[in-house]
């Protein structure tokens, strides 16, 4: 299954996390002259970008876009677009219209770079970890890689799902798979992290390979058991403006707004690792 989402972003932020953006930005009290100091004065960043992003960043990004939008209301989003990294860097290589890319792994941008379509150095952005994601309850008592090759209860070997070996978090999910000597069949490899989530959490397998920030978005679809070692498998997420965008200045701006504290703290909210 190779599954695109693209949405155009409008409006502000959610009223909480805008109040808050906006508290951090309020001017502090002039203590030399005993009065107020002058309100921050408004960004004058300007521009239309288009991003293309992980299928694993799509809840952080949504939030992330509206936040940046506070901040710089003079920048729009004309669309984002999320799907598997390997896919999206073959479509901005093939031309596709793109100002942003952030892709799961370094691999995928390496292969962007080479075409010399990058504004400026990819910066690592979070990190995560990979999880074996199961039926709420763990019904085959799932414990490790190796489980998963072990017949159930029922005599069956449980039906697993993956993402595709030129898919970061397949790439991972082999990594891992090779260093635990586990040979497994999966039914499916799928382009992407969220259609490998969807079998799982519709019940069309028994255990999927995904991120740990999956799983906590699922919100208790599914339920992930720990792989020892994931996180150096599962490596970085990189972010970088692509070259020829017609807003280069906010597309910088927008990639650097990656490391701010308030995109870490969101992305350590939904279950990500720090840069």
């Amino acid at each position: 299954m190779n599954t695109t989402t693209t949405r155009t972003i409008r409006g502000l932020a959610a009223a909480g996390f805008a109040l808050a953006l906006l508290a951090g930005c309020a001017s502090a009290p002039d203590a030399s002259t005993g009065g107020d100091a002058e309100p921050a004065p408004a960004s004058e960043l300007t521009g239309t970008l288009t991003v293309s992003a992980a299928a694993s960043l799509q809840p952080a990004f949504e939030q992330l876009t509206a936040a940046f939008q506070e901040l710089h209301p003079g920048v729009t989003f004309e669309g984002l677009t999320f799907d598997g990294s390997s896919t999206l860097a073959t479509q901005i290589i093939g031309g596709a219209p793109v100002d942003v890319f952030a892709s799961a792994d370094e691999n995928n941008m390496d292969k962007v770079a080479e075409e010399g379509l990058l504004a400026s150095d990819p910066v690592i952005f979070a990190t995560s970890s990979l999880q074996i994601a199961v039926a709420p309850g763990n019904p085959l008592g799932i414990e490790t890689l190796a489980d998963l090759v072990k017949p159930g209860p029922d005599g069956e070997l449980p039906i697993v799902v993956v993402c595709a070996p030129e898919v970061p978090c397949g790439a991972a999910s082999q990594q891992l798979l090779e260093r635990d000597d586990v040979a497994l069949e999966p039914v499916s490899e799928e382009q992407n992290v969220t259609a490998v989530l969807t079998k799982v959490s519709n019940d069309e397998a028994d255990a999927g390979l995904i991120y740990r920030s999956d799983v906590l978005r699922s919100d208790g679809a599914v339920e992930g058991i720990e792989i020892e070692g994931s996180i150096e498998a599962a490596g970085s997420y990189v972010i970088a403006p692509l070259a020829g965008s017609g807003s280069p200045d906010a597309a910088q701006a927008f990639a650097d707004f990656m490391l701010s504290d308030e995109a870490q703290s969101l992305f350590e909210q939904l279950g990500f690792g720090p840069a």
